[in-house]
Parts: C-alpha cells; structure tokens; sequence
C-alpha cells in the first residue's frame, strides 16, 4: 500500500482530533444525564463515547498502516450542561451531521487525491454515519412524541440502558 501523502496526512488528523472530541463530548452528556437522573440514557451516550473513540482509533491505524505521521493535538473542552433531554439528543443529532460533513469533506479531499485506500476506509465511515444519524433522529423523535409526559421518558430512559 502507498503511503498517505501529507495533504491527506493532516486532514486525517483533523478528524481523528473530531472523533476524539466526539467522544468527549458524548462523555461529557452522559455525565450531565447522570446528574439529571436519567441513568439509561447516561449508558446509551458512554457506549456512543466507546464508539467514536473506535472511529478515532480506526483512522489512527489507517495511518499507521499507510506509514503515516500522527499528530496529536489539544482535544476542545465539551460543554457539562445540555438541558433538557430533548436538548441533549437534538444536540447528538446535530454533532452527528456535523460529523458527516466532516467525512464527506475527507473523502472529496481522498479523491481530489486519488488516493483510493483512504477512499475505501472512509466509505465505512459514510455507511456509518448514515445509521449514527438515524438513530439520534429516531431518539429525538420519540422524545417530541413523549413530550413532558415523565413515566414515558422514564421507559425510554430503560429502553435507552438496553444498549
């Protein structure tokens, strides 16, 4: 396999940095739906952080395997307060397109390139990003649905906690 040339090299890094950010950012929600009881869905968003640091480490050896440079940079400090449920999951949702922007970025950047090992990689992360979406648009869905109805949010925090 060719190596990645340096164009690719940095934008990759950016998106390991993304992906680690999401994680933090996921963490960072799950201990915020600690603190406002609802323990389900804290379980959901810490496996979603498990998650997405799996991205970041997917990229990561994508890197090494191509003999690339790793370059580690400050990961942004997540928020620690996200009101309301409905609020934490539109914000998921949210993060999630953002995320897929960034993908579809790298990958036009991954053609633009013709590098065609990066393309590969990164169209398992557009699959990815197609299920990541439409499950936090399903969630927040349902949270609308239920509105301020509590003993419904409370079953879907249980159903949350199934993860």
């Amino acid at each position: 396999m060719s190596k990645i040339n340096s164009t690719l090299q940095a934008a990759v890094n950016q998106q390991i940095n993304k992906e680690i950010y999401s994680s933090y950012l996921y963490l960072a929600m799950s201990a915020y739906c600690e603190t406002i009881n609802f323990p389900g869905t804290a379980h959901w968003l810490r496996a979603q952080s498990q998650e997405e640091w799996e991205h970041a480490m997917r990229l990561f050896q994508h890197m090494i395997d191509r003999d690339g440079t790793i370059k580690l940079s400050a990961i942004q400090e997540p928020p620690s307060e996200f009101g309301t449920l409905k609020e934490v999951f539109q914000k998921v949702l949210e993060h999630e397109q953002t995320i897929t922007r960034n993908i579809h970025e790298l990958y036009e950047l991954a053609l633009k390139e013709n590098d065609y090992p990066l393309q590969i990689e990164l169209q398992w992360f557009i699959n990815e990003q197609v299920e990541e979406e439409k499950t936090a648009g399903e969630i927040l869905e349902q949270i609308k649905m239920i509105g301020d109805h509590k003993g419904s949010l409370i079953m879907l925090d249980r159903h949350l906690a199934s993860r």
